[in-house]
């Protein structure tokens, strides 16, 4: 058996993630989310495991044993660096910037609150219930700190699922980032002074203000060196990829090992800076592969991790009915203190960013699941043995019932406190417009039948059992909705186009990555207003591309008309960039809205709907078509150099689309391809460097001309 033993732990893993993948598939068409049923299924393994149900295979049962003693810093280490970097990587920035003042509102004061709320609560309980008498603030704290970080894996896999406000599920999903990292940073301060040593020996906010400041340079300054390195180095995607996923880990081991700070906070920020600054400068496939195989990672962490937790509850719990009682107490206290940090929080939160209704925060308060992060450190805490073992015993069990709970009743609940709340009511509008499209794919699908039918090499086909897997017919909708409404989800749905062909021609290089992320964030701010903004609200964009005003000015002195031009000559070539990809969306917007006139998505009082977009797009086309002319007539030679970059761009451009087409049809084989294309991205550089440099030599004749002068 000894020498089999090493496979032990690959055999449960590879078993947890069969599990994982049985599970949910069977959970699909039910109200359960799945992490809860990974938890159901661990505490199943566990219970079984602890009664000797497993003992016919000792290597089994050795194995469960071992996943229970597991050192919590493996969890720490291996889990929550692929969580934290994944979750950051694929948040808006867009919405994440404007929930970030809420989200920091519940992470740090908020998650404060609770920790005092929590730390007095267990005090009061030490006072009047026998058995508690080795609670000290230090500890109580120390639980409050571990027990307020929130984990809603479940719930905003829920929100993203039903559909709900991205808004909304982005302000749950940031807090959860933020305040696991100040719900580590307060947990060691009170784990590490007062806890393990007996001794305070600093200032806990210093220290607290120290760490999160220490952690977030960290941070920052790794991504940057990151962002520099994969940028310049001339190399195939899995290098790439490889440096980034590599370096992810490497930020939380400095900062949380060896540097002694926040390895949430370091790669929390670490990650934001790599999507803000990094992602668009990466290579699209680069960006493709790094979305894919992170999402398989936090897939295969979410599956090990609640099955995981759920055997450590079950193995390492002991159950009395005096604790039980203690704990439906602090269930109880719990939810109603984060519902008091939610409303004393609620006057500055309904204000800033996008707000917060009253239904939302009752959701917010309800969401605030407690998972693995939470079990993490009361493990490290049932493993320190400075601190008294009844307190261990205590903090393990109330810690892993708060988890059972929340996830047993708090995450399969939240679906139907949706509904009760109205927060998942979908616009009659879009209601009819996608079954007005389930019925014209029915449609053509039974005409493909009629015809199919007809065919003299089919005869003798049940055609009652293939009629059976026609499109299913869509549920009959009351037609009436007015004009506003369906013009502002038409709206939605040409955002939606946009968006889509912004992404198209960058991928293609036609348009510069700060091309790119101007438009985009053109979109978002439009998406703000769910569609009651006129497209042709495009003031982000209109305005940088007036900044050139400073330089009409200047046209009456030559010499600082020349020098400033020359100055702003990538300037110029960027609003050149900028505004002939804005032109090349609307027109194809606008052969958008002609396809949707010509099709029967609309009725015939909702066809005004398309000429008032019509009418937003092109007036959008004339502005910018205005301000390029302006541009070629103001500031010929640096217009020039704008047409030299984009004729380049577009040479490119065709090159790749070229050798695509030749693999599609055959002739080039995928690593021929990816060769020719290695060569088409060094050109990209070379051209990206020639854009972005400044002759030295002009200027200084610029200089030397106006002392003759």
């Amino acid at each position: 058996m000894e020498e089999t033993s090493f496979l032990i732990p690959l055999l449960l893993t590879i078993g947890g993630l069969v599990i994982g993948a049985i599970l949910k598939s069977l959970l699909q068409h039910t109200r359960i989310p799945y992490t809860v049923g990974l938890f159901a299924i661990g505490l199943l393994v566990g219970l079984l495991n602890r009664s000797g149900i497993f003992n016919f295979w000792d290597g089994l049962s050795e194995g469960i044993s071992s996943v229970a003693n597991i050192n919590p810093d493996l969890i720490l280490y291996l889990f929550l660096p692929i969580l934290i970097f994944d979750a950051a990587y694929e948040l808006n920035l867009h919405i994440f910037k404007k929930t970030l003042a809420n989200a920091t509102l519940l992470a740090v004061p908020g998650l404060v609150i609770c920790m005092l709320l929590t730390g007095a609560l267990l005090m009061g309980i030490s006072l009047c219930i026998p058995g508690f008498s080795s609670w000290t603030w230090g500890f109580a704290l120390m639980f409050g700190a571990l027990i307020s970080a929130t984990d809603p894996v479940a719930v905003v896999a829920l929100l993203h699922e039903l559909k709900t406000s991205k808004r909304f599920s982005t302000l749950v999903d940031a807090e959860s980032l933020l305040n696991d990292g100040t719900g580590i940073v307060c947990f060691m301060l009170f784990f590490g002074t007062y806890a393990a040593t007996g001794e305070n020996t600093s200032s806990p906010v210093m220290e607290f203000i120290q760490v999160v400041s220490i952690s977030t340079l960290l941070g920052f300054f790794l991504a940057r060196i990151v962002i520099w390195f994969i940028t310049r180095i001339n190399s195939e995607e899995m290098i790439q990829n490889s440096v980034v996923i590599l370096s992810a880990y490497l930020t939380f081991i400095i900062s949380q090992y060896y540097l002694g700070v926040s390895g949430v906070i370091a790669l929390l920020v670490f990650g934001l800076t790599v999507t803000y600054v990094g992602k668009p400068r990466l290579k699209p496939q680069v960006n493709s592969f790094m979305e894919h195989f992170w999402e398989l990672l936090t897939y295969i962490a979410n599956t090990l991790i609640f099955i995981l937790v759920g055997i450590v509850i079950a193995e390492k719990v002991n159950f009395t009915w005096n604790a039980f009682g203690v704990l439906i107490l602090i269930y109880i206290c719990l939810n109603l203190i984060r519902f008091a940090m939610i409303m004393l929080l609620y006057p500055l939160m309904k204000r800033m960013g996008y707000g917060l209704s009253k239904r939302e925060s009752v959701i917010l308060t309800w969401g605030g699941l407690r998972g693995a992060l939470g079990m993490t450190l009361a493990l490290m805490v049932s493993y320190t043995p400075t601190i008294p073992e009844d307190v261990r015993s205590q903090v393990l069990f109330f810690t892993a019932g708060i988890v059972t709970l929340t996830l047993c009743i708090n995450a399969t609940t939240t679906r139907w406190l949706l509904n009760r709340l109205g927060l998942i009511n979908i616009p009659s509008a879009r209601i009819i417009l996608e079954n007005k499209i389930q019925k014209t794919i029915r449609e053509n699908s039974e005409k493909y039948l009629e015809r199919l039918e007809k065919r003299e090499a089919l005869i003798g086909t049940n055609w009652d059992k293939v009629r059976h897997y026609l499109f299913p017919e869509p549920q009959e909708t009351p037609e009436a909705t007015g004009t506003h409404a369906m013009l502002t989800e038409v709206r939605l749905r040409v955002l939606d186009r946009e968006k889509a062909l912004c992404h198209e021609l960058y991928d293609q290089g036609i348009i510069a990555q700060y091309t790119f992320r101007r438009l985009m964030n053109s979109l978002d701010e439009l998406y703000d207003h769910d569609g009651t903004y006129s497209l042709d609200h495009r003031d982000s964009i209109f305005r940088f591309c007036n900044r050139t005003a400073l330089l009409n000015s200047l046209r009456n002195e030559p010499y600082l008309h020349n020098l400033m031009s020359f100055y702003f000559r990538k300037r110029i070539a960027l609003i050149y960039d900028l505004g002939r990809g804005f032109i090349i969306t609307q027109k194809e917007v606008l052969r958008f809205l002609d396809e949707l006139e010509n099709s029967d998505l609309l009725n015939k009082d909702q066809k005004p709907v398309t000429d008032i977009l019509k009418k937003e797009i092109t007036k959008n086309i004339e502005a910018m078509n205005l301000l390029i002319d302006n541009l070629s007539v103001s500031f010929p030679k640096a217009y020039n150099h704008a047409l030299t970059l984009k004729s380049i761009r577009m040479l490119l451009s065709n090159e790749r689309k070229t050798i695509r087409q030749l693999t599609e049809n055959g002739v080039l084989t995928e690593k021929d391809a990816e060769q020719l294309l290695q060569k088409i991205d060094e050109r990209t550089d070379e051209l990206n460097r020639f854009r972005n440099t400044i002759p030295g030599t002009i200027l200084r004749r610029l200089f030397r001309k106006q002392k003759k002068e």
